[in-house]
C-alpha cells in the first residue's frame, strides 16, 4: 500500500467556494458495498437509504472564531490560529510570523498579551495569554476556513451544523452541514434515532500524507468524548438490529476509538480523551455500519478511512463519477452516503 494508490485528479473548479442553499440542497451519491451500486439523488433524500431502528450518530462539536490578529513587541503583524485549549491561558496555535519562537512576547490587537512558552513542530506553538481568551472571539475571532476556500462566507453559521453545540473546533465536521431542523424532524416522524458525540477537528484533518508508505504517516491527536447516554443508544440500537450510521468521519474516529477497549458485547464503552487512531484499508469496523461523509482530498487520511470502509477501488470510482458528473468537493461541497 502506498500513499499514492490514494490519489485522484480533481479540478480546481470542483471545488465548493460556498455552500447551497437550503443545506439539504446538496447532491447525494449513495453507495451500496453489497451491490457494488451507485445512485445519484439529493440529499433531502437519505432518509430513503435509512430504516426504521437506525441511529444517526452526530458529532456536536462547534467551531471556535479562533483566526486571531497580533502585533510583536517590535510591531511587526502576527497571525494566530488558536488549534487546541489546554488549559484556561494556555493553548496549541499556529503562529505566522518570523522569529517567533520560545519567549517571544505578542499581544493581540485589542487584547491581551501573550507568550510563547514552547516550540512544536513546524509553525505550531504552545501559547500562554495573561488572560482566559475566549471572551475576545466574538469581537475579534475570524472564523478560520480550509485553505482551499478562497471566498468570503457571509454568515459564519453556515460553518456550523444547526446541531453544534461545544466550541473546540478549528474545522467544522462538514458532512454535518447537510442537515437542517425540518430534515431531522422527517427522520425522526420515519423512525430513525440521534444521537450525539463530541470530537474537536484539528485542522490536521486537511493535510495531505507526505510519506510515500502511509503506516509511517503521524496523525495528530484529537480531543473526543462518547458519554454512557450515548453508549446505551447504540446498544439498543444493535439490540433491535438497527444500523449505527456514523454523520462523519469525526463520528466513525469516536465511535471506533471507544470500541479499543470494548468486548464484542459491550460493543463500546463510554470515553473521553485523546485518540490517535489512524484508519486504514484492512482495519475491522467494530462500531459503524453506515457512513455519511463528504469527498475528501487525494492522499487524505479521511480518503484513507473512507477506503478502508468500502475498499479503494469502489471509492475511487465513485469519485471519478462524482467529477464526471459535477459533483462539489470538500467543505462546503456534496455528500456521499455509503451502506
Amino acid at each position: 500500500m502506498k500513499t499514492n494508490d490514494f490519489f485522484y485528479d480533481l479540478p480546481p473548479e470542483r471545488i465548493a467556494q460556498t455552500p447551497v442553499e437550503p443545506r439539504h440542497a446538496s447532491r447525494l451519491l449513495a453507495l451500496n458495498r453489497a451491490m457494488q451500486t451507485m445512485t445519484h439523488t439529493h440529499f433531502y433524500n437519505v432518509g430513503s437509504f435509512l430504516r426504521p431502528g437506525d441511529l444517526l450518530v452526530l458529532n456536536e462539536t462547534r467551531v471556535i472564531p479562533a483566526r486571531l490578529h497580533a502585533r510583536k513587541e517590535t510591531g511587526g503583524f502576527v497571525e494566530v490560529l488558536l488549534l487546541r485549549r489546554v488549559d484556561d491561558y494556555t493553548w496549541e496555535a499556529l503562529v505566522g510570523g518570523k522569529r517567533l519562537n520560545k519567549g517571544k512576547r505578542i499581544r493581540l490587537i485589542d487584547g491581551p498579551e501573550a507568550e510563547i512558552v514552547d516550540d512544536l513542530d513546524g509553525s505550531r506553538r504552545l501559547v500562554r495569554f495573561s488572560e482566559p481568551v475566549e471572551g475576545y472571539f466574538s469581537q475579534a475571532g475570524e472564523m478560520p476556513l480550509p485553505p482551499y476556500i478562497h471566498s468570503r462566507l457571509e454568515n459564519p453559521e453556515r460553518y456550523q451544523t444547526v446541531y453544534a453545540r461545544t466550541p473546540g473546533s478549528a474545522a467544522a465536521p462538514t458532512a454535518g452541514l447537510h442537515f437542517t431542523s425540518e430534515l431531522m424532524d422527517q427522520l425522526i416522524q420515519q423512525g430513525v434515532g440521534f444521537t450525539t458525540v463530541t470530537l474537536h477537528v484539528g485542522l490536521d484533518t486537511f493535510a495531505p500524507v507526505t510519506e510515500d508508505d502511509p503506516t509511517e504517516h503521524k496523525i495528530h491527536t484529537e480531543w473526543c468524548e462518547l458519554l454512557p447516554e450515548a453508549v446505551e443508544a447504540i446498544r439498543q440500537t444493535r439490540q433491535n438490529d438497527g444500523r449505527v450510521v456514523a454523520v462523519g468521519t469525526t463520528s466513525v474516529r469516536t465511535l471506533e476509538s471507544a470500541a479499543r477497549g470494548a468486548s464484542p458485547a459491550e460493543i463500546v464503552l463510554p470515553y473521553s480523551g485523546p485518540t490517535d487512531l489512524f484508519i486504514l484499508p484492512g482495519y475491522p469496523f467494530r462500531v459503524v455500519d453506515v457512513m455519511i461523509t463528504n469527498f475528501h482530498l487525494p492522499r487524505s487520511t479521511l480518503l484513507m478511512l473512507v477506503s478502508a470502509f468500502a475498499g479503494r477501488d469502489f471509492i475511487l470510482n465513485a469519485y471519478r463519477e462524482a467529477i464526471e458528473k459535477e459533483y462539489r468537493f470538500f467543505s462546503f461541497g456534496d455528500a456521499m452516503l455509503i451502506e
